[in-house]
């Protein structure tokens, strides 16, 4: 296995025990992977920030990292906490739980991750270029950049993308090589395909029945980026899929998809009748908050609405003045987090309807089921079902 020099003085603790740690990390996974060698990355995203999902132990391992004064050497950001940094009592966050929250991102902070604290770091300053390889987290946003930004990331793990902030380096694997890239089934879909719902679950369908691989989803072809998002976040969710492609190929093996088994994803993954509606799994665009608004002005919200998005959005939004619209319709738009890395139990909620199957499977397996959630199209999440 080739490494880099300073690799090598890394493993021998000349740069402290923390680089170390990270250094014996990033070795680990190559020889896991039987990686011949480290390729440099441009960025990092980390994920792992919300303390409920990383808890006691994971606030302890980054407050050891940080009083070690670790830095990292590329650019890095974060994926969302459990809380919006500033409105977490709005939500219903308990104290107990917004200190630790504090203390994780603050470790992070002073390593050098910049807090975007967005699953979407593409629409937050951290968008790589074609080619350029990039050890992100967040499994939605590495199918984004694969497929979308045409980047070269595989799908790392929170404590391995931060050992590559660190380092500088990942290991040569996966879809960092042009094999790993190619597409592995075709996927034909026989129906009318359209909105965020539809979508995702055609990729919550696709990654279902393929497990890994690359699939080639022609269907897609004519989708915006913010459906490929919802498709890329399905995908990535039931399946341990990195990437996918819209170009056609021939001598594959083949997926036929009806739009009557898309019905039946939503319908499978739906155990409520209603509630808080949640949107922003993944985190919303700045056109898709303008298409909110727009759609709120017309026909007004049913319900209590919450929608998630960045920090950087937010301002976008902020400065157009479709925030200040959609709170005085009584909207409340959060940061920082989503409906599936906050603690909803502990702040009161029982029930969420959502158009984003992702969210509805994370929060039905991190709650044990004990929160229902119910899948709708994005309107009717908003204004109910048409009358």
């Amino acid at each position: 296995m080739r490494s880099s020099e300073w690799l090598e003085e890394a493993l021998e603790g000349l740069y402290g025990k923390g680089v170390k740690k990270a250094a014996e990390m990033v070795l680990a996974l190559a020889e896991a992977f039987d990686a011949e060698s480290f390729v440099p990355v441009e960025s990092v995203h980390v994920s792992g920030v919300s303390y409920r999902t990383i808890g006691e132990y994971g606030l302890s391992f980054l407050e050891e990292l940080s009083e070690e004064g670790v830095r990292v050497r590329v650019e890095a950001t974060m994926n969302p906490a459990g809380m919006d940094m500033e409105r977490w009592r709005e939500m219903g966050v308990p104290e107990r739980f917004a200190e630790r929250q504090r203390r994780i991102v603050e470790c992070l902070k002073r390593m050098g991750v910049r807090p975007a604290l967005t699953c979407t770091p593409y629409l937050a300053g951290n968008r790589p270029r074609r080619g350029s390889h990039v050890a992100w987290a967040e499994s939605s946003a590495v199918v984004y950049a694969n497929s979308v930004l045409k980047a070269w990331t595989n799908r790392e793990c929170g404590p391995s993308a931060l050992a590559s902030a660190i380092t500088g380096l990942t290991p040569m694997f996966g879809v960092h090589l042009e094999d790993g890239r190619k597409p592995t089934h075709s996927v034909e879909f026989e129906g009318r395909l359209r909105g965020h719902l539809m979508y995702s679950a055609l990729g919550y369908y696709v990654g279902r029945e393929v497990g890994r691989g690359v699939p080639s989803i022609p269907a897609a072809s004519g989708a915006s980026t913010d459906e490929l998002k919802s498709l890329g976040a399905g995908l990535a969710t039931s399946g341990g899929i990195a990437m996918f492609t819209t170009e056609p190929a021939e001598g594959l093996p083949t997926l036929r998809v009806s739009e009557e088994d898309l019905l039946n994803v939503v319908e499978g993954l739906s155990t409520g009748s209603g509630g808080l509606v949640c949107l922003g799994c993944p985190h919303l665009s700045l056109e898709e908050l303008q298409a909110i608004h727009s759609l709120a002005s017309r026909r007004g919200v049913r319900g209590e609405v919450w929608l998630f998005t960045s920090r950087s959005v937010y301002e976008q939004a902020m400065n157009l003045g479709i925030i200040q619209g959609l709170e005085r319709m009584g909207v409340k738009v959060f940061r920082d987090t989503c409906m599936v890395v906050s603690p909803l139990e502990e702040m009161g909620v029982r029930e969420v309807v959502t158009d984003s199957c992702k969210a509805a499977h994370y929060i039905r397996l991190m709650t044990g089921g004990r929160v229902r959630v119910e899948l709708r199209p994005r309107e009717e999440c908003l204004c109910g079902a048409p009358g």
